[in-house]
């Protein structure tokens, strides 16, 4: 694992594009603090910019760095969740421009899974995390599925979990500063 951390992060530090297992799915990633890399995402996609990626992060103190506030309900809901969890956060900040919704908000998830975890904790900054697929076509069950198209247009696919099938997308749920909470998807 720890070879494929390095590999990874070296692509990661040059504004490169990686294709990792997630606590969810295979997903494309690449620093989410570098607008060029982020760009390159939405190329490789073929999706608009102005539809919102998420990102990664490692714990709490990570997420506590790139987000303004955060209610007292998002801890709550990050523990009591019984699969992973998405929140999208009002306000937050040193994350690439382009990675955030027109109204200055982001999708965060805490990774649940030990090669994310690693990976994020040594890489020292969040990941983008979107599926590994076109935009509009179905997320790939598993790395088998995933189309050449994806796997030419990243700089390095992770050599782990790739015989894995994906696990259920995240919840995701919208926490407002004013405490308004709305339920994306379940």
């Amino acid at each position: 694992m720890l070879e494929e951390i390095t590999k990874a992060i070296s692509v990661l530090e040059k504004g490169g594009l990686i294709l990792y297992p997630t606590d969810t799915i295979w997903g494309i990633g690449c620093d989410a603090t570098n607008e060029e890399a982020v760009q390159k995402i939405y190329s490789l996609k073929k999706r608009a910019d102005s539809k919102a990626l998420l990102c990664l992060v490692a714990n709490d103190a990570m997420l506590e760095k790139y987000v303004d506030h955060i209610p007292d309900v998002a801890y709550d809901l990050i523990d009591l969740s019984e699969r992973p969890i998405t929140i999208i956060y009002d306000q937050p900040r040193g994350i690439a421009k382009n990675l955030v919704a027109e109204d200055n908000t982001l999708g965060i998830r805490i990774a649940s899974d030990k090669f994310c975890q690693y990976l994020i904790n040594n890489f020292k900054k969040p990941l983008v995390s979107t599926s590994a697929n076109i935009s509009g076509e179905p997320t790939p069950k598993n790395f088998g599925q995933i189309s050449d198209t994806i796997l030419k247009g990243v700089d390095y696919a992770v050599a782990l979990y790739r015989d894995k099938e994906n696990g259920a997308p995240s919840s995701i749920i919208k926490l407002s500063s004013d405490a308004t909470v709305k339920v994306i998807r379940t």
